[in-house]
């Protein structure tokens, strides 16, 4: 009895589906005797129709059913790379060198694997590129590849982001799988995971069940990394990211995972000319092209950024119908890059002349005043909604900023405002998004750098503005209006003094609508206004001849103790 009642209990869903199946049909068949011959002939010839109905159905059902389960949507495109095809050397990739020797040391590594298992160490299983984006993280993992001779697959890590849950660790088991077939046929390879900050920033954890579906993708990313160690299989992770280190998860980042960081960072002036070289040998350039200028000029630009510069060089002088691209076609691609296209606005003459003598006040306070940067070009032409612009760039890559360029900043901001007042009495709406730069900065030395003139010291942005006194609010306010006001002072005395170089900017830049470099300088120096050069070399001809002097003195001296009379 209890043997009857176990079984019972055991397959109580089994009995139950083929009693209601048994009571359907003595129902079906009972209802059927009860319809005239005719009904029944008709319901028998519908039979055949909802059974065949069925079947597809089942049938469809069953065929999505298996689609899911043998991969469905996690089915992941095929992205095995060739590196005989993509063949990227060290060599090709410019820029970076540090990065790049790292590098080496890691393909160094993969050929020398065997001397590195003798000495007891670890193959690197995982490497992390991180870098802002266009410095080419991308063009130096092909390299790695190239150089190591291992075939890579390449996938995005958006690809592994769905809608359906479960579908982001199932292609990374399915990418891993891959990798491990290839590494079994041809001894190694390498998986190029790029962007990975998408499925590798910190995990979430929910009650609510909020991020599953991205922390299911990393823990079966992490779980297949610990496995590539175990496995002895020679598979390689490179992973690259243009985030911040902090933004991945802590678990992601722990040896034994991501072995190596290569941090790659904009190149250096050196490095910006050897890229000019590179790709300026790709086109038909002219022999009066200033590599070493145009790398000044391009300061904190990526690779990709250069790159792009000089393909739009070719396509403006191939519009001009020129046979070369020489210094002017590279001048107008920096403007359309860094500024935007130019757009033809009609303005009326006094709108004119008045945004020519604004921009010379902003040129002049910045020649004369400001210790680090230098104009790149002076323009009347409208780009980016401005209607004038002056153009200015580092004379030196620096990577903060003292006290004084922040006062020079602001100072460079006001001009255009203070020559408008000083030529008109008045000023227009032109000097909104001037006033905007000169109070962001005056407002942050004062309320985040401690650089006011009370000796507040620390960043009172971090305190919540309700937890401030009424009255140290105001004083910091007050601390950021007598910046603004003592610079304002000083540009009004600067543009009042060479107000001549203003007028004759002015209407230079009304006649050629842009005025280079050189263009400014020439002004200056009509006006006895030299560069720093020109102070050396003066400082230079006074030491010789203050030289010269001590000669001819220390001369006369030895002439007047040779003609003594010995005792």
């Amino acid at each position: 009895m209890r043997k009857l009642k176990m079984f019972f209990m055991d397959h109580w869903g089994k009995m139950s589906i083929v009693v209601a199946t048994v009571a359907l049909i003595i129902a079906f068949v009972v209802l059927l005797m009860r319809l005239d011959s005719y009904g029944r002939n008709t319901m028998l010839a519908y039979i055949p129709m909802y059974i065949l109905m069925g079947a597809i159905q089942a049938i469809v059902f069953v065929g999505a059913y298996m689609f899911f389960f043998s991969g469905g949507f996690s089915k992941l495109k095929k992205n095995k790379v060739n590196t005989s095809k993509v063949n990227v050397k060290f060599s090709d990739v410019i820029g970076f060198e540090a990065a790049k020797k790292e590098a080496m040391e890691v393909v160094d590594i993969i050929k020398d694997s065997a001397r590195v298992k003798q000495i007891g160490g670890k193959l690197v299983k995982g490497i992390l590129l991180m870098g802002p984006p266009g410095c080419g993280k991308t063009l130096l993992a092909k390299a790695i590849a190239t150089e190591a001779k291992m075939p890579f697959i390449s996938i995005a890590g958006s690809e592994f982001v769905e809608v359906f849950v479960g579908v982001g660790a199932s292609r990374v088991r399915k990418l891993f799988k891959q990798a491990r077939k290839l590494a079994y046929t041809e001894g190694s390879c390498i998986v190029f995971i790029d962007e990975i900050d998408v499925i590798g920033r910190g995990r979430t954890f929910s009650y609510m069940g909020g991020g599953e579906e991205t922390n299911s993708t990393q823990n079966q990313l992490l779980v297949e990394l610990d496995g590539l160690e175990s496995a002895g299989q020679n598979v390689i992770v490179i992973a690259a990211t243009n985030a911040n280190e902090n933004v991945l998860d802590k678990a992601l980042l722990r040896p034994g995972r991501f072995d190596r960081k290569i941090q790659i960072t904009l190149p250096t002036l050196e490095e910006r000319e050897d890229i000019f070289k590179y790709y300026l040998a790709k086109i038909k350039a002219g022999k009066d092209i200033d590599v070493r200028k145009l790398a000044s000029y391009t300061k904190f630009k990526s690779p990709a950024e250069i790159e792009n510069i000089v393909k739009e060089a070719a396509l403006i002088s191939t519009r001009n119908k020129k046979s070369f691209v020489d210094m002017e076609d590279l001048s107008l691609a920096m403007d359309r890059v860094n500024l935007g296209l130019e757009t033809h606005l009609t303005m009326t003459p006094k709108e004119k002349e008045m945004t020519a003598y604004h921009e010379s006040g902003h040129a002049v306070a910045l020649y004369l005043l400001h210790p680090t940067d230098e104009i790149f070009k002076a323009s009347l032409k409208s780009r980016g909604g401005a209607l004038g612009l002056v153009y200015h760039t580092p004379k030196e890559e620096l990577h903060t900023q003292s006290k004084e360029e922040l006062i020079a900043d602001i100072i460079v901001a006001l001009g255009g405002y203070a020559a408008e007042k000083i030529k008109y009495g008045t000023t227009s709406t032109g000097v909104s998004s001037d006033f905007h730069k000169a109070m962001a900065i005056a407002n942050a030395m004062v309320w985040n750098f401690g650089m006011g003139k009370k000796g507040f010291v620390g960043d009172f942005s971090a305190i919540p503005k309700d937890s401030m006194s009424s009255k140290l609010k105001e004083e910091l306010n007050a601390e950021t209006m007598e910046i603004m006001n003592s610079c304002l002072n000083k540009v009004n005395e600067c543009l009042t003094t060479d107000w001549a170089i203003v007028e004759d900017m002015a209407q230079e830049m009304l006649k050629k609508e842009e005025l280079t470099f050189k263009e400014v300088e020439d002004i200056f120096q009509r006006h006895g206004k030299g560069k720093k050069s020109d102070i050396k070399e003066e400082t230079k001809d006074d030491k010789i001849s203050e030289d010269l002097k001590a000669e001819e003195v220390k001369t006369e001296k030895n002439r007047q103790e040779e003609s003594k009379p010995e005792d």
